[in-house]
């Protein structure tokens, strides 16, 4: 079981998150890499919403293939190189998972494993 919260301790969320997800019970818990901006056929986009918009595909596509769906994410840590505009990326997040809501962090770095990577996003899922 998933229960989402957001305790009334603590600031509420400044973005699209939730503070905590607990999970009690049997599950399977699914473990994914950090997924780049680069689609099935090799092509990275220049821009970095479009490469966040597409590592989000990536992940929902590892999602599928392990047959979880999108409401078993519950964590979503994104590394950027250069800014994306927070109302894109909301966006891109809407696009990708509509109402359901996840933990998350926003990590900013230098570089990532190649130059023409802006981001990328590990996922966490559990079922």
């Amino acid at each position: 079981m998933k229960e989402a919260r957001n305790p009334e301790s603590v600031h509420a969320p400044v973005g699209r998150y939730v503070h905590q997800i607990e999970v009690s019970g049997e599950n399977r818990l699914l473990f994914i890499s950090g997924q780049v901006g680069m689609d099935s056929n090799g092509h990275v986009p220049a821009e970095p919403e479009n490469q966040f918009r597409v590592a989000l595909q990536n992940v929902l596509l590892n999602v599928e293939a392990a047959g979880f769906e999108r409401t078993d994410v519950v964590k979503l840590i994104t590394y950027v190189v250069s800014d994306i505009e927070p109302a894109a990326r909301r966006e891109a997040l809407d696009g990708a998972f509509g109402d359901h809501m996840t933990t998350s962090t926003l990590i900013y770095v230098s570089r990532l494993a190649a130059p023409e990577y802006l981001v990328e996003v590990d996922a966490w899922a559990v079922r």
